[in-house]
């Protein structure tokens, strides 16, 4: 399904708010691993945002735990930057993106059927 417009834009200014919020908490920085918002989607009644992270040498399980036992602390300063922009603030629900794992599972597959490939050249 498409994303409204206003879906967009209230995508977009929690996405911008999180990096703000994440950096000065020092949330991007957990147990020696990066966290980063790789995207925030907004459901078409926005009353839910959904906060994609990508974990850099940190077990995702761990990170997002991490992340929601802190979220109260997250919700509190979001709405501290977005009350006159918003009136009301979304639920926050985090999930793990791991589109990079399907991008390197994918660019393993490739390797290999081009050296199967190599290795049945004549």
């Amino acid at each position: 399904m498409l994303e409204g417009k206003r879906q967009k834009q209230v995508g977009a200014l929690l996405y911008e708010e999180f990096n703000g919020i994440f950096q000065r908490l020092g949330l991007s920085m957990l147990d020696g691993g990066m966290v980063s918002i790789s995207s925030v989607k907004v459901t078409p009644d926005l009353l839910e945002a959904r906060i994609y992270l990508s974990f850099f040498q940190l077990d995702p399980n761990e990170g997002i735990k991490k992340i929601e036992a802190r979220a109260w602390e997250i919700k509190k300063e979001l709405t501290a930057r977005v009350k006159h922009q918003l009136r009301r603030i979304p639920e926050l629900r985090y999930f793990v993106d791991d589109t990079l794992d399907h991008v390197f599972r994918l660019e393993e597959l490739f390797k290999k059927i081009n050296a199967e490939k190599n290795d049945q050249k004549p």
